[in-house]
């Protein structure tokens, strides 16, 4: 049995499709917490072996004869604009600790999301070298709390007999319709392109950087499950620890507009815009993932494009309101 968290998220019903494609069905024990009504078609037509709410997944998990054989760990709150600090900590680490320490003690694998936003401003790298953690500064509640159970993770003695804290980059990619304003940058685009016709880049107040070649590791949320489903094929032989879920390369954002234009069969009109003051002096120019690691336990590091996941995501998903 499998138990997959998160389901009704954005990652989380694209990894169920996945375990369902490739034949993971009615062993697949499915968590999330079921309110919003509008999240319900990112799991539309998949099949599991049980739905379950969070709230009583804990007790259950703990209690429970039946054979587990791994637990995906993706459930989160992930608004990075939340500023109530008790809510992370409740959901994203509390919660997160007490399915470790189950996990450690039947000795069931563990694969669970971290994030790239523990890197903070970027000043300390992007490396997922163990080393280099506790250096990391993240910049809000969410963050944070993402770095506290990494090193929380890195800290303890007893462990599952396998894990892996995924730090996600800039995903994005189909199901992520729900998300609001926490949506990627492609999808606002997307949005924006197709409602006014043209796009505003924030301009560059930095002499090295020309306007609209501030960049980001955006990955193909595809990528993303071909990712975890090599590590979940693969874990017997691999090390336990913290890996990187990125392309390893930087684009730029006016790439990312470009692209979305040309994927809609629109004109380009691009113009710059001030960057709000308020944001200024902590805006990020630059975020690309030390992928290091992922390459030395045999991932074979091929990557969907930028053009080519911005093209797929636009006229196979976004411009007919279709599901993955």
């Amino acid at each position: 049995m499998i138990i997959l968290t998160g389901v009704s998220g954005f990652i989380g019903s694209c990894m169920l499709t996945e375990l369902n494609a490739n034949g993971y069905n009615r062993e697949v024990v499915v968590v999330d917490d079921f309110y919003k009504l509008y999240k319900d078609r990112n799991t539309d037509n998949k099949t599991v072996r049980e739905w379950m709410h969070r709230d009583i997944f804990l007790d259950w998990f703990e209690k429970t004869s039946q054979t587990i054989d791994l637990v995906i760990h993706l459930g989160a709150r992930t608004d990075t604009a939340l500023t109530d600090k008790d809510i992370f900590d409740n959901l994203n680490v509390h919660y997160s600790q007490r399915i470790w320490k189950v996990c450690a003690r039947r000795q069931i694998p563990l694969i669970y999301a971290s994030s790239a936003a523990t890197y903070g401003d970027g000043k300390q790298g992007f490396s997922d070298d163990h080393q280099k953690v506790k250096h990391l500064r993240p910049m809000n509640p969410y963050a944070v709390s993402k770095q506290e159970f990494d090193l929380w993770a890195l800290s303890q003695k007893e462990a599952p007999p396998f894990w892996a804290g995924c730090k996600f980059f800039n995903v994005y990619g189909p199901n992520e319709y729900h998300k609001a304003r926490m949506a990627s940058v492609v999808f606002h685009t997307y949005k924006v392109i197709r409602e006014t016709g043209s796009m505003k880049l924030f301009k560059s107040h930095r002499p090295d950087v020309k306007d609209g070649y501030q960049s980001r590791d955006f990955i193909y949320v595809k990528d993303v499950l071909k990712m975890l489903m090599y590590i979940i094929h693969h874990h017997q032989k691999i090390e336990s620890g913290l890996y990187n879920f990125g392309t390893g390369k930087a684009r730029t954002f006016l790439d990312l507009a470009r692209n979305t234009f040309k994927a809609l069969d629109r004109k380009e009109h691009i113009s710059f815009i001030d960057t709000p003051e308020d944001i200024r002096d902590s805006y990020q120019y630059f975020t690309e993932a030390d992928m290091t690691k992922m390459k030395n336990i045999g991932y074979p590091m091929e990557f969907w494009s930028l053009e080519d996941g911005i093209d797929d995501y636009v006229r196979n998903y976004l411009r007919k309101a279709a599901y993955y």
